[in-house]
């Protein structure tokens, strides 16, 4: 779906697809969500990865701001400029991973998906979410980074598998525009 014209890079479809896949993330983490105070357990962040993995990283990026922002308005939490660069960097880290596999084997793209969401974790959750939890929030690192580093041992698989079954699925197809529209039996579309 990324052009290199300009113009048709943010067309009608590519907006419809961000904003249903910001929707979804704010379902996923804000409705959908086990919250713990300090820990959240939620499945949102694969919206975002998907939306870089299918639009590219601006869009990525893009994605991870909105649903960070209209997410903070939903609960009436402060913006925290650290977690929100922890939301941009899950849609834009595994899209600028994406030309290192993307004309590889489907098991090479696995890997390279799974690798990238893995670093992904290791800056999002580990590093910019907790810091801005310390500084921002006045959590103790020593007493949230156990419970940290749990959640990111459970959270990191289950984002690898459902990013993968996802973009191996025929939605990647239908996003990126392969998929021809059904044709209906008098042969219209």
């Amino acid at each position: 779906m990324q052009k290199n014209n300009a113009k048709s890079y943010w067309n009608v479809k590519t907006m419809v697809f961000m904003a249903l896949l910001v929707a979804m993330h704010l379902v996923l983490t804000r409705i959908l969500v086990i919250d713990l105070g300090m820990y959240r357990i939620s499945l949102g962040s694969v919206c975002t990865i998907l939306a870089g993995l299918w639009l590219g990283p601006v869009a990525g990026g893009v994605c991870g701001l909105a649903a960070d922002l209209i997410g903070c308005f939903m609960k009436g939490y402060a913006v925290n400029p650290l977690i929100t660069v922890a939301a941009i960097c899950w849609g834009v880290v595994p899209a600028l991973f994406k030309p290192l596999y993307a004309s590889k084997s489907r098991t090479a793209k696995t890997v390279g998906i799974s690798l990238s969401v893995v670093l992904t974790s290791v800056l999002s959750t580990l590093i910019f979410t907790t810091a801005g939890l310390v500084l921002f929030m006045g959590a103790n690192f020593y007493g949230i980074m156990p419970g940290r580093l749990v959640q990111f041992a459970v959270m990191t698989p289950i984002y690898c598998v459902l990013t993968c079954l996802m973009y191996f699925s025929p939605v990647t197809a239908m996003v990126a525009g392969t998929v021809a529209p059904a044709v209906m039996k008098n042969g219209t579309v």
